[in-house]
């Protein structure tokens, strides 16, 4: 366990959603698990004046809604006595100077300070300078760290422009851009499984690799989110964040050690590494289609297309690239990245499929599978040829199937884990600028093609497979989408 220093977390947006769902039951949680440094401050930032008891009532409520079974009492008490209450209305030219001045009382603040920026994308640099134009940011004496929700930039020149302007105050170090996706216990086991296994890393290459597909698929539609979504789409939403780092830590190479900088420069390389997706050729390269109107659990349930009230929209709900990491481990070999809205199953999870074994027993004989399930289900399966008992020779599938989370094992929020990451210092779990720009550089040529070409997008019924028109982008006739990771399932 990590030595934490004393400090305040200062939470931005502290009333909005993600506070009150995440955050604040987060915090409470890792109270409650001995985790947070005896002297530990909260202080919310919010624009409307909010009295202290107020306040205190708000985060109760919030912890109600979140622990339904209920929680300890003395830990309840523990925790709301670090919370502080801070009114930052945007109308106030002296605004952030009166916050450092409540800030600059020691005795209930440690000076080392987090500040949590929970809000508008477009508000991320303003909020940099005014807290740099009172020396909030500077690290003097105490160490001082700003957390930035995603999505960092919409493009690469966006990205740039948004690190050009934090940069004139932070360092890198000092920059936190959080993907909740990285706080995953399931994606960080990815690197130990990989590199803690004889079995499985001397094989983790082109020589016995046919292809790998990270998928990530869910049942819901855009839901009340449609005006966002349609300026954002399925790309620029999972693919260019959460897609692209599982794809980092299942093909990047051996970290010389887990320290944060050995980590992300190993993801850096192997982002850099990846093949520009030629936009020239795209149709082989990339597909997209919109979910139209169909049936979801019984439910019947509208389309895309239908929920935006715009015909013309061609705004992607399913995504599908495929990509080619230029370097030794991995030349040549495909890797198949999806996502997508309303199909008719929810997950996430890397499949490796392995070359054809140098002994063919008949036709069809499948060929040995990886699965690495990170929702719902965290667990690793893989499935070998064995013989079938009796007097022929033939073989059948059989699965070795393990899951990763056991009984009595601890359950941790993605944003638990990256809170305590933020108070010890580990950005490993944050992505670098240099990972942003490599993930923007990559999809920008296609949301760009995509947004020219105004022909109408492919439609997929909502609680159907993968459209068939997406096997366009497959590099073999007998490769296929791999679905369910039960055996018995219909697995294509």
């Amino acid at each position: 366990m990590k030595q934490i220093d004393p400090c305040t977390l200062v939470l931005f947006g502290a009333s909005g959603n993600l506070s009150r769902v995440k955050l604040m039951p987060g915090l409470f949680r890792l109270d409650a698990l001995g985790r947070l440094p005896e002297k530990m401050a909260i202080l919310s930032v919010g624009r409307g004046e909010v009295s202290q008891e107020a306040w205190h009532a708000d985060i109760k409520g919030m912890l109600d809604a979140k622990f339904k079974k209920g929680y300890d009492q003395e830990v309840f008490k523990r925790f709301i006595a670090r919370n502080h209450y801070h009114a930052n209305p945007p109308t106030d030219p002296n605004a952030f100077e009166k916050m450092k001045d409540v800030l600059s009382n020691e005795a209930v603040f440690p000076q080392n300070l987090a500040f949590f920026l929970s809000v508008r994308p477009s508000d991320f640099a303003q909020v940099v300078d005014q807290l740099a134009s009172v020396g909030l940011t500077n690290e003097d004496k105490y160490w001082r760290r700003v957390v930035i929700e995603k999505p960092f930039g919409t493009n690469l020149p966006s990205a740039k422009e948004l690190q050009a302007s934090i940069s004139k105050h932070l360092k890198e170090s000092q920059i936190y851009r959080i993907d909740h996706y990285l706080g995953k216990s399931a994606l960080q086991n990815i690197l130990l499984q990989r590199f803690a296994n004889t079995v499985l890393e001397p094989i983790w290459n082109k020589d016995y690799i046919d292809h790998v597909q990270i998928t990530n698929t869910e049942m819901l539609g855009v839901g009340d989110r449609t005006q966002f979504y349609d300026a954002t789409g399925a790309l620029r939403d999972m693919i260019q964040s959460h897609v692209l780092q599982t794809l980092a830590l299942t093909t990047m190479e051996q970290p010389k050690a887990l320290t944060p900088e050995a980590i992300r420069a190993e993801k850096i390389k192997v982002l850099e590494a990846i093949r520009p997706i030629p936009v020239d050729d795209l149709k082989h390269h990339a597909f997209r289609a919109q979910y139209a109107a169909g049936e979801v659990n019984s439910e019947k349930v509208p389309g895309y297309l239908e929920e935006l009230g715009d015909s013309s929209s061609v705004v992607e709900t399913y995504a599908a690239l495929k990509l080619f990491i230029d370097n030794p481990r991995w030349k040549g070999v495909p890797f198949y990245i999806r996502t997508a809205k309303r199909l008719h199953e929810a997950d996430t999870r890397i499949a490796i499929r392995f070359k054809k074994a140098p002994l063919q027993i008949g036709e069809g004989q499948h060929q040995n599978w990886l699965i690495i399930g990170i929702q719902p289900r965290e667990c690793i399966k893989l499935e070998i040829e064995s013989k079938i008992p009796g007097l022929d020779i033939n073989t059948r599938t059989i699965e070795l199937d393990a899951a990763n989370r056991q009984d009595g094992d601890e359950s941790v929020d993605a944003y638990e884990a990256l809170l305590l990451n933020l108070m010890e210092g580990d950005n490993s779990q944050y992505l670098h600028i240099s990972e942003v720009e490599a993930q923007w550089r990559l999809v920008d040529p296609v949301i760009e093609a995509w947004a020219k070409d105004r022909a109408p997008v492919h439609q997929y019924p909502a609680g159907s497979r993968d459209p068939e028109a997406s096997k366009v982008i497959f590099e073999a006739e007998d490769q296929f989408w791999r679905y369910s990771i039960a055996l018995g399932g219909d697995t294509h």
